[in-house]
Parts: C-alpha cells; structure tokens; sequence
C-alpha cells in the first residue's frame, strides 16, 4: 500500500522492482488488498494497473480513528518510527 500511495496505477512487475518478496507473494498480497477492497484494478491494454481506493482507509478514520485526539496519535506515531529506526540500527 506504502508503494502505492507514493505512486498510484502500477503494475504487477512495477510493485515487484520496488518490494524484497517474491512475485508470487505480491500476488497473494495484492489479492486480498482487491478482496478488502482497498486496491481497485484496471486493465489498460495487457497490464493490470492497481490503484489505491481511499474510501475503505476514509471509513475507518472517521469511525475508529477521528474520535481519538490528533496530538496522542501523532506522539504514538512518532514514538514508533523512533522504536523502528532503533531496531533497524541493531
């Protein structure tokens, strides 16, 4: 989703060049993104574009996520990133 949120409306070996998976293990992934419809597809020609759909993401933040204060979650955001960037320097 990350990939596809910095660019939209990629193929299949498009995902792949940018993902440390398997092309088969994209697969899988992208079909139950399509299945929870959080991925829309689109056939142009011969190749499969995907594309992220917003509303699904919209529809939880307005019903889970809104109610809760921005500040709080920006300071869980944060605190995460940091515990991330600490692992990653182990």
């Amino acid at each position: 989703m990350d990939q596809l949120h910095t660019s939209n409306g990629q193929t299949l070996s498009e995902l792949c060049e940018h993902l440390d998976m398997t092309r088969q293990a994209v697969t899988k992934h992208l079909v139950i993104l399509e299945e929870a419809n959080l991925v829309a597809t689109v056939w142009r020609g011969r190749e499969k574009l995907h594309y992220l759909n917003p509303m699904p993401l919209h529809e939880i933040y307005e019903r889970w996520i809104g109610k809760y204060e921005r500040y709080r979650l920006r300071a869980l955001s944060d605190l995460k990133k940091g515990l991330e960037e600490k692992n990653h320097e182990r």
